[in-house]
């Protein structure tokens, strides 16, 4: 990788994907999930599995969500993603039963799958019409911090909600509001972002697919791009697994501050989680945006996605003994380095993976990545929950840690694994 300045111009449709970025991560309950989940008398175990539906269902419906999309349209496919995600949020704000919590995450998978490359195949197309095509990880870096600023902004807001209305369920009825509005921008972008579509005549379609398939499969059994979709899977599907497992460790700590203890224990937690999160949201905005600079020091760009890979590992192994060590304010700061990780290497890896891709099926191969880190997420999810069960949180995190360090040799990347530009 060469060292490049920055060059592509903040336009309209840039300020159009940041704000798309930005509503999109107004899911103002994700800081509260897996304490909601708590409070219906969930155990992790079953967390676990919700967690691993979601990720299997969207597996499963990642690729046709992508050659649908590639085959009738982007624009459609993402307004039918935001209304199933609406629909979802209802689901979630009636739900009463273990039952209804897997048909909210299976509604929400469905959204997630339509949703899932769908939009950064439109960014990267508009990259390639601009001719900005190796900008990909100072732009998508861009993009990406004003969805974090958006996750900043909406933990803040839940935590006030929250704190005020003692309530975890009103919070999935306000998570609506900004994904109507999401729903409203995708309308506004230009046609050209809208893929090559091959309409609604049925044979169309059919070739569409046939070839889109044919493509998608002829990508993976290239080994440079298995094994740059694998590096960066890994460390994606860890992240997603162990990430909400933070809201109970920030539980911990509220209950251990005796200057809140003037509030009862949930809005204590409001606060603790409210406040937290803004933070850790401020800074994976800012390391999103800082992963083009970031990459640029390094002539080969596999070298910071290794350096990242195994830096995340060991501070999730280190949160996961400070916490059963009792030494909570560390443990806390360890589990955000893992945020900041994600964030400072998505960008650089999403950006690597493409240089392989037919811009024909970047949807569908972009949804192969997301599949490969969402089997990932579904097999370590129950693994956690069981653990977290029996032994904790902490030791739940540091086994699952250690085990993704000691596989570490099977996918890390090398030089004889570059793909040179």
């Amino acid at each position: 990788m060469t060292n490049q300045k920055r060059y592509f111009k903040k336009d309209l449709q840039y300020y159009k994907f940041c704000s798309y970025g930005f509503l999109k991560n107004l899911r103002l309950f994700e800081p509260f999930l897996i304490l909601f989940f708590l409070e219906n008398n969930l155990t992790f175990l079953q967390i676990g599995f919700l967690y691993s539906i979601r990720e299997i269902t969207r597996n499963v419906f990642e690729i046709p969500a992508g050659i649908i999309s590639d085959s009738l349209g982007r624009k459609k496919t993402m307004i039918a993603s935001f209304g199933l995600y609406i629909v979802s949020f209802v689901t979630y704000y009636f739900a009463q039963t273990y039952a209804i919590f897997i048909l909210a995450m299976i509604i929400y998978s469905f959204g997630d799958a339509f949703r899932t490359g769908t939009h950064k195949a439109m960014i990267f197309d508009y990259l390639k019409m601009n001719k900005w095509e190796d900008q990909k990880v100072y732009y998508y870096g861009h993009t990406r911090s004003w969805s974090q600023f958006g996750s900043a902004i909406s933990a803040l807001v839940a935590g006030f909600l929250v704190f005020f209305s003692g309530s975890y369920r009103m919070i999935f009825i306000y998570s609506a509001l900004p994904y109507v509005l999401d729903l409203i921008l995708i309308t506004s972008y230009p046609k050209g972002l809208n893929g090559q579509v091959a309409g609604f005549n049925q044979k169309k379609i059919s070739e569409r697919f046939k070839e889109v398939t044919r493509d998608f499969f002829s990508t993976l059994i290239n080994r440079k791009s298995l094994k740059s979709i694998a590096n960066l899977s890994m460390f994606t599907g860890y992240y997603k697994a162990v990430k909400d497992y933070l809201q109970p460790v920030l539980q911990s700590l509220a209950i251990s501050i005796p200057i809140l203890f003037v509030w009862e224990e949930k809005q204590r937690t409001a606060i603790i989680i409210g406040v937290i999160y803004f933070f850790i949201y401020l800074m994976t905005s800012f390391s999103s945006r800082k992963s083009g600079s970031f990459s640029a020091r390094y002539k080969y760009i596999f070298i910071p996605l290794n350096i990242t890979l195994l830096i995340g590992f060991v501070f999730g192994l280190l949160s996961g003994v400070l916490f059963e060590s009792q030494l909570i304010i560390i443990a806390v700061i360890a589990y955000i380095i893992i945020y900041l990780v994600e964030n400072l290497r998505k960008p650089i890896g999403i950006s690597y993976i493409t240089e392989n891709i037919d811009n024909r099926i970047l949807a569908t191969v972009l949804s192969a990545e997301s599949q490969a880190h969402a089997l990932i997420a579904a097999i370590l999810a129950p693994v956690i929950g069981v653990l977290a069960d029996q032994f904790g949180i902490g030791y739940a995190l540091a086994v699952v840690s250690v085990m993704m360090i000691l596989l570490a040799p099977i996918y890390i990347a090398r030089k004889k694994d570059l793909i040179e530009k």
